[in-house]
């Protein structure tokens, strides 16, 4: 199921000049997750496990396998819409685990939904998934695609709203390479 992936489109409502599916976004979230980790442990002195952070942000959409990949305005439009939405990916995310041995299950279950135990380790992956958000409206401006501009600034709101140092230090200190071509980015 997971290679399925890269067959989830995102964006689904915008005019994309590339498209972007459920794989890449995930690898990028855990990129972006495992730099978080490491920004927590370097520069504010934190013991963040930037591995399992990494894996978890490989993880953190699959339940989309099923449900595909449900646009932010759609599922945030009303708290019905947004509690019914979350009962259909713990029905995908079921659906998804009774697809593993039984033995190996329990090694899963953490990875594809939110748990108790590791609250802080999943607001480091929600921002994440933010950032990455904000990449694509970055990079799809940067094309001259427009569509994005309002996405942009709700995104970035959202990412300041979180309150989450490491994050803002990413947004300053790595967000403007994404802004450069390929030659400047080794300056």
């Amino acid at each position: 199921m997971l290679s399925r992936m890269k067959y989830i489109n995102r964006w689904g409502l915008m005019r994309n000049t590339r498209n972007e599916n459920l794989c890449e976004h995930s690898l990028e979230v855990a990129f972006v997750a495992h730099a978080l980790g490491i920004i927590n442990n370097e520069i504010f002195g934190g013991t963040i496990d930037a591995q399992r952070l990494a894996v978890l942000g490989m993880y953190h959409d699959v339940t989309e396998i099923i449900t595909g990949d449900m646009p932010t305005p759609v599922k945030y439009y009303s708290s019905v819409i947004r509690n019914a939405y979350k009962e259909v990916e713990n029905v995908a995310n079921k659906e998804l685990l009774s697809g593993i041995p039984k033995k190996l299950r329990n090694r899963y279950e953490g990875l594809m939904q939110e748990t108790q135990e590791e609250k802080e380790l999943w607001s480091f992956v929600k921002a994440a998934d933010k950032i990455s958000a904000y990449i694509k409206c970055l990079e799809e401006q940067k094309t001259g695609n427009t569509d994005f501009a309002d996405a942009e600034k709700t995104i970035k709101n959202s990412i300041d709203s979180m309150h989450l140092q490491e994050a803002d230090y990413y947004i300053e200190k790595f967000i403007p390479a994404y802004m450069q071509t390929l030659d400047e980015s080794g300056e």
